[in-house]
């Protein structure tokens, strides 16, 4: 599976940004909506923290470019997505992102230096050109033969979406 990596608020500072102040123009209940999305991961067996704040994944975008090049995009994904939706650690702190990325196998150096330099800053780029072109504006977005799935579906939704782009469901699947 290609991961394409695109911005949801890139505004976001280093530090990050509250939950709260995120929604603030909106009529959203924050604990409300994460206390909907810890049941709904819980019913997926997914974890799910008690997350009050959102961080600028832009270098996790590019240390994971680097990770699909070394072959661990999947672990790299994982490990990200426990840090920031589990932990509510900050994966847009270097220190961090080169933890995880020694904890799934990857030299620590090496992450070091891909942040540092930069490496993937350019295939990021290019990422999140094609992103603002598809219409990506919320995340998970499915794109599939021209058709396209914004937000979190029910599995029926998601097999007759891959059903009707012609996509052979596995037996383990539904």
């Amino acid at each position: 599976m290609n991961w394409i990596a695109f911005p949801l608020h890139p505004d976001t500072p280093p530090d990050g940004r509250s939950l709260e102040d995120l929604f603030a123009d909106r009529p959203i209940n924050v604990r409300d909506l994460v206390q909907q999305l810890q049941q709904t991961a819980l019913a997926l067996g997914l974890p799910f923290g008690d997350r009050t704040m959102t961080y600028n994944s832009r270098l996790a975008q590019e240390l994971g470019k680097w990770a699909i090049s070394e072959g661990l995009e999947a672990i790299y994904h994982q490990a990200v997505f426990r840090a920031y939706f589990a932990a509510g650690l900050n994966i847009g702190d270097p220190v961090i992102l080169v933890e995880l990325a020694s904890e799934i196998g990857l030299p620590a150096g090496e992450a070091k230096r891909v942040l540092q330099q930069r490496t993937y800053r350019d295939a990021v780029d290019r990422d999140w050109a094609l992103s603002m072109q598809m219409g990506v504006t919320a995340v998970p977005t499915f794109v599939l033969g021209g058709r396209t799935i914004v937000g979190a579906q029910p599995s029926s939704v998601l097999e007759r979406f891959l059903d009707e782009s012609g996509v052979p469901l596995s037996p383990h699947i539904s």
